[in-house]
């Protein structure tokens, strides 16, 4: 199998899986946006609204009303600056980390009783594996990486 059959597969593997995380959701959870935000603040700490943004791969327009949406809510607090007042910087409330955890939680019930259908050892390949999709995920890839033939 070459390295597009595996990427294909890969992919077609965790975009099923993604659909069926969003299905286990509650009503009235957050958006995707939203839980892209609250996820960037709980892992990185505080940041500009560029940084944010740059970090999900949108322009900082795109989740302006994102980042007013939840601060209204009270999940995020925004704050001027210390090196530059006219630039403000975010940072995860605690009603806002909990809010993520609830989220994720109901997700989480969810996988945990899929994964009680596999074995120990399919378990562990796919903890393994969710680590590599982590780094996957901050990749930096090259247009000329990309133009290589993948089959090497």
């Amino acid at each position: 199998m070459d390295q597009l059959s595996r990427a294909a597969q890969i992919r077609r593997g965790i975009m099923r899986l993604n659909r069926r995380l969003r299905q286990e959701r509650g009503d009235g959870g957050l958006s995707p946006n939203q839980l892209g935000v609250l996820g960037h603040l709980r892992r990185h700490g505080p940041a500009t609204p560029g940084e944010v943004a740059a970090a999900e791969r949108q322009r900082p327009q795109s989740l302006t009303r994102v980042f007013a949406e939840l601060e209204a809510d009270g999940l995020i607090a925004r704050e001027p600056g210390t090196a530059d007042r006219r630039q403000s910087v975010l940072t995860l409330t605690a009603e806002g980390r909990r809010a993520l955890e609830r989220d994720m939680a109901e997700r989480d019930v969810w996988l945990a009783a899929a994964l009680g259908t596999l074995s120990e050892t399919e378990r562990e390949v796919l903890r393994l594996a969710g680590a590599l999709m982590d780094r996957l995920a901050d990749a930096e890839v090259s247009e000329a990486d990309r133009t290589t033939d993948p089959g090497n």
